[in-house]
């Protein structure tokens, strides 16, 4: 007798293993940047003056990965956006303020930390949602619809929460969201509708991109608070991990308490606690300083990290239930094929 597998699809099978290839080496290349910014400082700092740029590259390439039909299914299915969207700006802004209080930081790092918090949803969360075999096509939405939010409600929250740490200029923060996001962003878009075909060459090659653009973002931003990273390194890294793992643990919660069904219970999950932290490093470099800009830099690298993580227990849940729903008779006709 001989126990047989049922074959796996080979395309899954390929997609799976490019998704988590990406998820695992966005993290090292972000980590190279960050070396470089720290052991070759003075350097890094003289393209100081191309993070804005870097980010509105980022974000049209994010652009050029969406439909119309991305943003349809808010009327389709407007519950889990909605849901996912509101906690993505209520849970994540607050947990930054309760760490921050937890952890006692310093002001410039509070209102770091609480700037991430207040950024829109990351754009790795789509291929972490997939590789958790959450509900894509939610997470693509939620991405969208919190990024197009983001130049109103990130300096608003910002301000709101981490002004009483130093002075901000919310105006000019939620100009620059509009600048170096929105306006991207949308010229992605109406790029993809007039020529679909050519970016449809290109999509393999857009994250790689988009991240190859963070890790010389996150190498800016390290090589203005080199000298103080060592000290601070340690407990921005145990921030991060607070804020980051609270918020996919809320984000599930929330999930379930709004009845949505596992798929997209573990989507909220993931875009809640994944953030666009090179916007959020990007701004608080520009609007605070080069320590604040330090949480961004890491959770660039650690929600990567945590987010494969997740996406394997994910599928490690789904394996013991499949399991245990096998029945005898299920597992003595496998036997005899």
């Amino acid at each position: 007798m001989s126990s047989a597998q049922p074959p796996r699809d080979p395309a899954a099978a390929t997609a799976d293993r490019a998704a988590y290839v990406a998820v695992l080496v966005f993290p090292v290349l972000i980590l190279v940047g960050g070396a470089a910014g720290y052991f070759f400082a003075p350097i890094m700092q003289l393209a100081s003056g191309w993070v804005n740029t870097l980010l509105g590259l980022v974000m049209f390439g994010m652009g050029l990965t969406l439909r119309p039909v991305d943003f349809a299914l808010v009327a389709k299915r407007p519950v889990p956006i909605v849901v996912g969207v509101a906690a993505q700006y209520i849970v994540m802004p607050l947990l930054a303020v309760f760490v921050s209080w937890l952890l006692q930081l310093p002001p410039e790092l509070a209102a770091g930390v609480i700037l991430v918090g207040c950024a829109p949803g990351g754009t790795a969360s789509n291929v972490v949602s997939y590789l958790a075999r959450g509900d894509v096509a939610v997470s693509v939405t939620m991405t969208s619809i919190s990024t197009l939010l983001a130049p109103v409600l990130t300096p608003l929250l910002t301000l709101w929460l981490a002004g009483q740490y130093m002075p901000l200029d919310g105006p000019s923060m939620a100009m620059s969201i509009v600048t170096i996001v929105l306006v991207p962003v949308i010229a992605g878009i109406l790029v993809r509708l007039a020529l679909s075909r050519l970016v449809k060459r290109l999509l393999p090659v857009l994250p790689w991109l988009s991240v190859l653009g963070i890790a010389l973002i996150v190498a800016i931003v390290v090589s203005g608070s080199a000298d103080r990273i060592i000290q601070a390194g340690l407990l921005v890294l145990l921030a991060v991990a607070i804020h980051n793992v609270l918020g996919y643990a809320l984000g599930y919660l929330i999930g379930r308490a709004t009845g949505q069904p596992v798929p997209v219970r573990r989507t909220t999950a993931v875009e809640v606690g994944m953030q666009n932290s090179g916007l959020a490093a990007g701004l608080a470099a520009q609007y605070m300083s080069p320590l604040a800009a330090l949480p961004g830099a890491v959770f660039s690298v650690w929600h990567n990290l945590s987010g494969a993580v997740l996406a394997l227990l994910c599928r490690r849940a789904d394996a013991r239930a499949a399991a245990r729903s096998t029945t005898p008779d299920d597992a003595a006709a496998r036997t005899r094929s």
